[in-house]
């Protein structure tokens, strides 16, 4: 979990509003372009003129092939980059990263507490307040748990609790099941997918997994290949819970794998 301020890319420094003050959409990027230099390599352009919005409450899933810029997009949203053209700017976000970063010799319950920890309260309050959270999320009897002794599956819902419990109105998802199995992917979409239902929170994930975008976000965002270019924006509108055999979501994924080019 990574913890990031407000800012506006073009400035010299971050930009800090009074904290009274809410932006009415907390996610705004303006044409953005992000260009890597490695020296004597050529240039890697990963970004060219991407421009997307994330409403409050909104989860906005960003899905492209591999190498498109997915997560150099959410490091420019969350303020660890800069871009080379446009602007971002965001509320305040905590990232999870697509590695959990447990600590592996602390508990379920200290490593979920962490968040909370890093924001100033002492161990036995930051226990007591995620303690709850654990039996919410289906690990209270894991609680004593190091993440050696978890499933892949329960190590992401503790490094996703961890990242909820920061308490930052935006939370950034970098393609969060990506090294799961099949089968734990889909029981996790469907988590995902309950929690966020129950806790709004503006959320920005990012994804190869076109069928996981359909599945737990309000809009999709489609990418291109590198330099990666916003192709197409998808309103889901389908109630949730949601179905993976609804004619909808079906037609919503063969809507998004054309805009990718896949399958013609």
């Amino acid at each position: 979990m990574i913890e990031t301020p407000l800012q506006a890319s073009r400035e010299p420094g971050p930009e800090r509003p009074n904290e009274s003050e809410q932006m009415a959409v907390p996610v705004q990027v303006d044409g953005v372009g992000r260009t890597f230099t490695r020296g004597r390599r050529p240039a890697v352009h990963a970004l060219a003129d991407v421009s997307l919005r994330a409403a409050a409450g909104e989860t906005v899933a960003v899905v492209g092939p591999s190498g498109c810029g997915k997560s150099t997009l959410l490091e420019l949203i969350c303020g660890l980059q800069r871009p080379d053209s446009g602007t971002v700017r965001c509320a305040p976000a905590a990232l999870m990263p697509q590695r959990d970063l447990l600590l592996p010799w602390a508990s379920a319950l200290d490593n979920a507490a962490l968040a909370l920890r890093a924001g100033g309260a002492g161990r036995d309050e930051a226990r007591r307040l995620a303690r709850p959270w654990l039996d919410r999320f289906g690990l209270a009897e894991f609680a004593t748990a190091r993440p050696a002794e978890l499933s892949g599956g329960m190590r992401q819902r503790v490094s996703f609790l961890r990242s909820l419990l920061a308490g930052k109105p935006v939370l950034a998802l970098d393609e969060p099941f990506a090294s799961l199995d099949a089968i734990t992917r889909a029981e996790m979409q469907g988590w995902l997918g309950h929690v966020l239902a129950g806790e709004r929170r503006t959320v920005v994930l990012v994804t190869h997994d076109v069928e996981e975008a359909v599945m737990l976000g309000d809009r999709v965002i489609v990418l291109s290949g590198r330099p990666g270019r916003v192709l197409e924006s998808v309103e889901v509108g389908v109630a949730r819970p949601r179905r993976r055999s609804d004619p909808a979501i079906v037609a919503l994924r063969e809507r998004v794998l054309a805009a990718l080019g896949v399958g013609e």
